[in-house]
């Protein structure tokens, strides 16, 4: 992340961190054997991360941040996504189709990752989600071949994406600001 207000550096790497354990973990609802204890070890960074960088957000949460005058905007964006993911989720549903909730819920997280560039003024965010949809498109004729949860594979490309650029955000945070507390 590409940011001057440390606190929003330090939210990023902790919320990415969390959700890296968040995806890793859906990914584990029906992994091949030999992934298991590899999205077990990314959930644990994930966590990791969550807890040096959520500590860093809690000694800085008094500096600003790029959301200052526009809470309310980020509040009613990502109203919109949860949405917009709850209704393609009661599609799918609704089709028989629930496999495809996993794939369906990482698209709209990286349209969101896109839109948030905007807000935070922070173009790494946009990269992150174009990286995220690229590999979302690429997996999903694999995707219809099985009959298996998308999850398998969306949550592993979810969680390294989110893992990948948490550690790349968490080194360039040690470089320029220095330790998380």
């Amino acid at each position: 992340m590409f940011t001057e207000f440390a606190r929003d550096h330090a939210f990023t790497i902790a919320w990415f961190g969390l959700m890296t354990m968040v995806w890793f973990g859906w990914g584990q609802e029906d992994p091949p054997q030999r992934w298991r204890w590899r999205l077990g070890v990314g959930s644990a960074l994930g966590v990791v991360l969550a807890g040096l960088f959520g500590y860093g957000v809690f000694t800085r949460w008094d500096e600003g941040s790029a959301l200052e005058g526009r809470y309310g905007l980020f509040g009613i964006l990502v109203l919109l996504e949860v949405a917009v993911a709850g209704a393609g989720c009661l599609v799918l549903w609704r089709r028989q189709q629930s496999r495809w909730m996993a794939w369906w819920v990482a698209a709209i997280v990286a349209v969101h990752f896109i839109g948030l560039a905007f807000l935070l003024n922070d173009w790494s965010l946009a990269a992150l989600g174009g990286v995220q949809l690229v590999a979302l498109i690429a997996v999903r004729p694999r995707l219809k071949s099985g009959d298996w949860p998308t999850s398998r594979l969306v949550g592993p490309v979810m969680g390294t994406s989110l893992l990948v650029f948490a550690l790349l955000s968490a080194a360039i945070f040690l470089a320029g600001v220095g330790l998380p507390w």
